[in-house]
């Protein structure tokens, strides 16, 4: 680890450890494709990604059964009254905007696209609520297109390992495209956020713990030389 800060790591260099990584990650995780909130359709989850928001996937599992059973299909959404549908998702934060988003996308999904969630980039990004983080969980869960998804988690490891160095999502998103493998773009989102959660956790990183360890170039720094900063 310390030869890998010494020297500059050239391209062909850093491939070598990005398959390392993956084929680690996989080992330690497996291949399945697992998706933290839970919906038993495409716009269920759509409506989910848009609550969770700000919020974690726990909390959000927590009220959308309840919510699911009163709205119970995008129609019933794009007819709810604002202030009562406040009401039903206020323990989430930011109620207000992600009620009136959900109202707005659920009308669009109604009347220009039959009720169905649509598949392409430009057309989810097209709906109130719904930026390339929620369209790439969408097209990965739902429709199984190759997407890298930049959560918190996936931003702050990916430049942890020294895979990405830009600050903005998006500019991440396409660093990510270059360095992994398209096959393995769906996964990572999912296996970073395990990693994130149970291990590479941000304010406590178990770097001894961490079975990347060896492959990481923050691992064991303080945190002001840690590439993330």
């Amino acid at each position: 680890m310390e030869e890998m800060m010494a020297k500059r790591e050239t391209k062909a260099e850093r491939q070598a450890r990005v398959l390392k990584v993956l084929e680690a990650l996989d080992r330690e995780y497996g291949t399945s494709y697992v998706c933290y909130l839970n919906h038993e359709n495409p716009w269920q989850l759509l409506i989910a990604v848009i609550l969770s928001a700000q919020c974690t996937d726990a909390r959000v599992n927590m009220v959308t059964p309840d919510l699911f059973r009163k709205y119970d299909s995008p129609k019933k959404f794009a007819q709810a009254d604002l202030k009562e549908l406040e009401k039903d998702i206020h323990s989430l934060g930011f109620y207000h905007m992600k009620a009136k988003n959900i109202i707005s996308c659920c009308q669009d999904l109604v009347e220009k696209f039959g009720g169905e969630v649509p598949r392409t980039m430009e057309e989810l990004t097209s709906l109130a609520g719904v930026g390339r983080k929620t369209a790439n969980v969408i097209r990965g869960n739902i429709y199984h297109e190759p997407s890298i998804v930049v959560d918190t988690h996936v931003k702050r490891i990916s430049r942890k390992l020294g895979f990405a160095k830009e600050e903005d999502p998006e500019k991440i998103e396409y660093e990510l495209m270059k360095v992994l493998p398209k096959e393995h773009w769906i996964l990572w989102n999912i296996q970073i956020i395990t990693l994130g959660r149970s291990i590479c956790v941000a304010r406590n990183p178990k770097c001894s713990q961490c079975f990347l360890e060896k492959l990481c170039p923050s691992a064991g720094l303080e945190p002001s030389q840690k590439r993330e900063d």
